[in-house]
């Protein structure tokens, strides 16, 4: 028979033990009511909206490097003597190759084979097996015996010299002597000094077409008159470190185009010179030099 007085002896429990027990079955309780009550799902964080304008453009950097290797270009074939600079930086062809062939060019010359071309522009021996097969030029080229020039004769008349006129710098021109240009009054003097500020100064007379409102007319007298005399002391843009922001104020770039700077940068790494630059999606690259002396590398 079972011995209940011994089995009583072991659920005796003193006053410390009683406390015990009964604490442990509170916690127990107070436990199963937190996990029943208290929401323990975790909740979306939110961002700031520049965080968020950062976070989507790094998505759009990640799509882009998806696609990076997918895009294939296409290329036609044409006459070299008419490379454009955009036309030049896609082909690999520098700064200076392109000067040289637009210098010849405006001597009114013409490059009638891939041979002449690499002469007058000095291209390297792998950069013209590139891209010489996509040359093409006209059929006379081909046929130069049985094509035939007429000689035109002309006659030299002498003009009457001009007078000699004295060229200012732009950059220390006042709103009084650009006033003195014929077309110029006064809001077009103030937009021309305005452009000067926020460029931190002119280092071309080719900046002037960039002023609104200026006339072909207008232009001629101004380059008739004015000129660079000395190169503005303005601080230069570290176009590898430059945020969003700061690339956006700058007068050539504007946001869109400050945004595929930062996009390209992130996917390729740093820029090292105006050439890499050049490559992004709608750069103004008629006006590549003279952004690259504003800029920093």
């Amino acid at each position: 028979m079972i011995n209940f007085k011994a089995l009583q002896h072991h659920f005796k429990f003193t006053n410390q033990q009683r406390l015990g027990i009964f604490l442990l079955l509170g916690i127990i309780v107070i436990l199963q009511m937190i996990y029943f009550f208290v929401n323990f799902s975790i909740q979306e964080k939110t961002f700031s909206p520049e965080e968020e304008q950062w976070l989507s453009l790094q998505s759009e950097i990640d799509s882009l490097k998806v696609e990076k290797y997918n895009v294939v270009a296409k290329v036609y074939t044409f006459n070299p003597n008419f490379i454009s600079d955009y036309k030049g930086y896609k082909l690999g062809m520098s700064v200076q190759e392109i000067d040289r062939l637009l210098a010849f060019r405006k001597e009114n010359k013409y490059v009638n084979s891939a041979k002449e071309f690499q002469e007058i522009t000095k291209i390297s021996d792998s950069l013209l097996n590139v891209i010489s097969p996509l040359f093409k030029f006209p059929d006379w080229i081909q046929n130069k015996k049985s094509f035939k020039t007429d000689r035109v004769e002309y006659v030299h008349k002498e003009y009457p010299k001009k007078e000699k006129i004295i060229l200012s710098d732009i950059n220390e021109a006042s709103q009084e002597d650009l006033m003195k240009i014929f077309g110029i009054g006064e809001a077009l003097s103030l937009r021309i000094l305005k452009q000067k500020e926020i460029l931190g100064g002119f280092i071309s007379m080719e900046q002037m077409k960039d002023v609104w409102g200026l006339s072909p007319e207008v232009l001629f007298e101004l380059n008739t008159h004015f000129k660079i005399v000395t190169v503005p002391n303005f601080k230069k843009i570290a176009v590898n470190d430059a945020s969003l922001k700061e690339l956006a104020q700058f007068p050539y770039f504007r946001y869109a185009l400050a945004k595929q700077i930062i996009t390209y940068r992130s996917m390729n790494g740093n820029f090292k010179n105006i050439e890499d630059l050049a490559k992004i999606k709608d750069f103004p690259v008629e006006k590549a030099k003279i952004i690259s002396l504003y800029l920093e590398f």
